[in-house]
């Protein structure tokens, strides 16, 4: 049995419902891939581009607390996640789910009651 995305440090079920988004389904795949090659991935499917959100995966795919990134080590990742965000092309649909999900305009299924 895999271990879901969760039980890695500082990613919650938000961070996980992204990466089944972009084919990430377990702990272990995300181990696999990497920061650099997963984060590509979720902005692939739609997650938009957040510093704070690369390097909380990054530290926390080193079994580090979110906020022990600092000084020569978060500018380094910064200029990894800028690199990593221009080069992904996103999908024009991916953009505009990402965005309707945003301001809240889809209902996820999960929220539709059944009559």
């Amino acid at each position: 049995m895999s271990d879901p995305v969760s039980s890695i440090r500082n990613l919650g079920p938000a961070f996980e419902q992204s990466c089944a988004r972009a084919g990430i389904h377990s702990a272990q795949e995300l181990r696999a891939l990497g920061a650099d090659e997963a984060y590509a991935r979720l902005l692939q499917a739609g997650t938009r581009p957040h510093f704070i959100g690369y390097y909380v995966l990054v530290m926390g795919l080193q079994g580090r607390p979110w906020n022990d990134c600092k000084g020569e080590e978060k500018k380094a990742l910064r200029k990894t996640f800028d690199a990593i965000k221009s080069s992904v092309s996103i999908a024009p649909e991916n953009q505009l789910i990402s965005d309707l999900d945003a301001i809240g305009v889809r209902i996820a299924p999960k929220d539709l009651k059944q009559v």
